[in-house]
């Protein structure tokens, strides 16, 4: 169904927006699924702050292009719905993958992030990562780590000097 130029515009202008605020895109095929389970897919991700949506290949691959992005021309070919990762990268494509479990008719064909063009299978590494606050935690911790050795190298000499005075001064009280 052949929509007007204006309801086009819009559509565009609201796919730049999307595009501008996501951290990642990623692509999807959904040939031959129902609605329902894509909307089981649209609740998933927009749990992990994310948003799913059908998009008509012609104006994602306009939008694509004008923000920039290198990407195959086959990631826009048949029916394609994005997921767009505003927050967290790693937690969308783990709620993607997960949502998509099965539901065979729904697969990955590719993503975008930074930029660069991701394959199938880089988008299923990124679901495997660490959600951003788990990576944040382990980063401080790495950080932490020197600091704490160092802290203690500096005061075992004063820690080992005070046990030997306290010996000291309890030999001298029971003496």
């Amino acid at each position: 169904m052949a929509i007007s130029k204006q309801r086009k515009e819009e559509v565009q202008a609201q796919y730049n927006d999307w595009v501008k605020r996501s951290e990642a895109v990623i692509l999807v095929e959904y040939s031959g699924s129902k609605m329902k389970a894509l909307d089981g897919i649209r609740a998933k991700i927009r749990e992990s702050g994310g948003e799913f949506h059908i998009v008509k290949n012609t104006l994602a691959r306009r939008v694509l292009a004008d923000s920039g992005m290198d990407f195959p021309k086959d990631y826009l070919v048949k029916s394609t719905a994005i997921s767009f990762a505003f927050k967290d990268p790693a937690a969308t494509a783990k709620a993607l993958t997960e949502a998509m479990k099965g539901n065979e008719f729904v697969k990955v064909k590719g993503g975008l992030m930074g930029g660069k063009s991701l394959s199938p299978a880089q988008v299923k590494s990124l679901s495997e990562m660490p959600p951003l606050p788990v990576m944040r935690a382990t980063l401080l911790g790495v950080l932490q780590a020197p600091a704490s050795k160092l802290v203690r190298t500096i005061a075992e000499p004063a820690r080992g000097l005070a046990a030997v005075i306290q010996a000291r001064n309890e030999a001298q009280a029971s003496a």
